[in-house]
């Protein structure tokens, strides 16, 4: 029986992952497709741009990684003792690279006086981007 990716991951047993993202249906990444003759070739400096610039917001060190015609392997350490020195407004700023973010994170920045209620909110949310962070999943989805 398959187990889901979260359970296979242990921060206990070890902080490095080989991950693999690989393309459906003959589909192409990057090189040039044998029966259609047609170059994705542009696509290799970009996938290699954005998994690098993923690793600048993510608490995950990229320790290698391949781009290959049909599929993607990368080696990555999730970096916890990073995330966990991140203050509030690093977490923030670093989820909006990402994402929208959400009104209490734009009131943050701006500087915007909580009530207890609010900060205690914007606390819980915080702890869950930061978590979000840390996560292969998402690293892997967004690239």
């Amino acid at each position: 029986m398959t187990r889901s990716r979260k359970s296979q991951i242990s921060l206990e047993a070890t902080p490095y992952y080989h991950c693999v993202s690989r393309c459906v249906h003959r589909a192409f990444l990057c090189g040039v497709d044998a029966l259609t003759r047609i170059s994705y070739e542009h696509r290799r400096q970009w996938v290699e741009d954005r998994l690098l610039w993923l690793g600048e917001i993510f608490a995950i060190d990229i320790c290698a990684y391949a781009v290959m015609s049909k599929h993607v392997h990368v080696v990555l350490h999730i970096n916890v003792l990073q995330s966990r020195q991140w203050s509030a407004e690093d977490v923030v700023m670093r989820w909006h690279r990402l994402y929208k973010g959400s009104p209490l994170s734009h009131r943050f920045l701006k500087g915007d006086a909580f009530s207890p209620a609010e900060q205690q909110a914007f606390e819980v949310l915080v702890a869950q981007w930061r978590e979000t962070l840390t996560s292969i999943s998402r690293f892997m989805a967004v690239l």
